[in-house]
Formats: structure tokens, sequence, C-alpha cells
């Protein structure tokens, strides 16, 4: 199976995501969440650093509950940043 490549997009929304799940993490260990989550530490730790930028729902969902996040913040926090309109000069 070909992958198809990743956009600049989704590797920032990737990296948007990581950031978010390690802030949230805290002081905790990536072994506990991820444990807590049903995943490997090792998946938990290619998210939190973008060389996973486009994990499978439930594993979002499942790092969302055992952080303690619901899955409208993770998407509103991780969603692009809104494209300022530049006005043209005429």
């Amino acid at each position: 199976m070909v992958r198809t490549p990743l956009t600049p997009e989704e590797r920032l929304r990737g990296e948007r995501l990581g950031r978010l799940l390690r802030e949230a993490r805290g002081a905790r260990s990536m072994v506990e969440i991820a444990a807590s989550a049903g995943i490997s530490a090792e998946t938990l730790r290619k998210i939190e650093t973008g060389r996973a930028p486009t994990p499978a729902f439930f594993t979002v969902a499942a790092l969302a509950g055992a952080l303690g996040l619901s899955m409208d913040e993770l998407l509103t926090r991780c969603a692009p940043e809104p494209e300022v309109a530049v006005p043209l000069a005429g």
C-alpha cells in the first residue's frame, strides 16, 4: 500500500495535537497515560513528537479520555489558524 504524502496542513495539525497532549499530560508519565488509554508508550511518543501526525480517531479519543480532555476541545485547539484576508491594493 502506497501512502499519500501528508500535506503541510496535516503536519501542522499533528504537531498541534502532539503539543496539546504533552501539555495535558504534564508531569504524568508517558507510560501511565499510554496504559490508561490502551496504547503503547511508543505510539504516544510518536503522536506527541509529530512522527505520527494522523493517529486513528479511536486512539485520539482514548487519549482524550485518559487526559480528561473533551473531543470538542481537541478539535478547536488543533484546528488550523484562520487565514487573515489581506486587502488588495488597487
